[in-house]
């Protein structure tokens, strides 16, 4: 008696959800967007919008909310309804952030519903051109002969611009000044500037200004050459092996947001990620669709969590 019984109730709690997931979402939705305007995220925001407002029926806005290395926008989203309203489009920040920061409004691993990774990108180094350097090699020169003297730009404390290059100090044994930005886009306006004299930054924000000459490239920091820029070596190739960085993407909700409605926007979002419109489009941008599970993406920024939480310890930076 007591598995009928069982099955009736469980139907009862279930068939609610089915039907609020189905009629989901009914309103606009927020995509919070942890970074200035004009960075890789953004970007990627805003492609996944489009495709999730002409998909589902409702306009999907982006909402940018720059500051503390992601961890503003992050927080807006952790305290947030859990209701599929308020969704937050990250990337590797969130992983070192649990870490890098002593203390942080929310909590990384249980906070946040994943719904599924989106893309991966390599960064590129670059400098500005009244540098007088043309490779790594030429940058760790000088760099040791003037340290400190030479500043880098970053989207904030604790953003992928600032772990990459503090990552390539410890490589190099060097010493950089570190000038944070609210978002990437602010950073690398003052580099084309010549406000800061390097900067490691997103394909999509860097490649197109460095066609243009307004900045030099020096490296990218994948493990592989990429495509788009076959000429351009990668840091390991330039005297220091074993340097690696790739920035990914994903989308999460507040916890305790209904699984129906978490599987609807990783089918919708998988099913645009795995046409070719999008890979061409977010080719463009240098960027790698690679759409998930809401496990394997929870599963994967466990990992994340624990191998930065290494490099950070390592590094011996944290900010409170």
């Amino acid at each position: 008696m007591r598995k009928p019984l069982l099955r009736i109730l469980l139907a009862a709690v279930l068939l609610p959800l089915a039907g609020h997931a189905q009629q989901y979402p009914v309103k606009p939705v927020r995509i919070v967007v942890p970074t200035a305007p004009g960075g890789g995220t953004d970007v990627v925001g805003r492609v996944l919008a489009q495709k999730f407002t002409e998909a589902l029926g409702q306009p999907f806005i982006i909402d940018n909310r720059g500051g503390a290395g992601t961890v503003l926008g992050s927080a807006v989203v952790a305290k947030a309804p859990a209701d599929g309203y308020s969704l937050l489009l990250n990337h590797i920040s969130l992983a070192f952030n649990a870490t890098y920061y002593r203390k942080l409004p929310y909590d990384t691993l249980k906070d946040f519903t994943p719904i599924t990774l989106v893309a991966t990108q390599p960064f590129l180094l670059v400098v500005h051109p009244s540098l007088p350097v043309k490779s790594v090699r030429d940058l760790v020169a000088l760099a040791r002969k003037k340290p400190g003297q030479l500043a880098y730009a970053s989207g904030g404390a604790g953003s992928g611009p600032h772990m990459s290059v503090e990552l390539l100090k410890h490589a190099a044994g060097i010493d950089l000044l570190h000038v944070p930005y609210k978002g990437a886009g602010p950073a690398f306006i003052d580099l084309m500037a010549g406000q800061v004299q390097m900067m490691i930054a997103t394909m999509s924000l860097a490649s197109p200004h460095a066609k243009e000459g307004r900045v030099r490239p020096l490296a990218i920091t994948s493990v592989r050459r990429h495509p788009a820029m076959d000429t351009l070596p990668t840091v390991a190739e330039s005297g220091l092996p074993g340097y690696r960085f790739e920035v990914w993407y994903g989308l999460l909700a507040p916890s305790g947001t209904p699984a129906p409605i978490i599987q609807r926007l990783n089918v919708t979002a998988a099913k645009f990620l795995q046409s070719g419109e999008a890979r061409e489009k977010l080719a463009g941008e240098g960027l790698e669709t690679t759409p998930s599970s809401a496990d394997e993406f929870a599963v994967h920024l466990k990992r994340e969590v624990e191998v930065w939480s290494r490099v950070v310890k390592a590094i011996g930076q944290y900010a409170d």
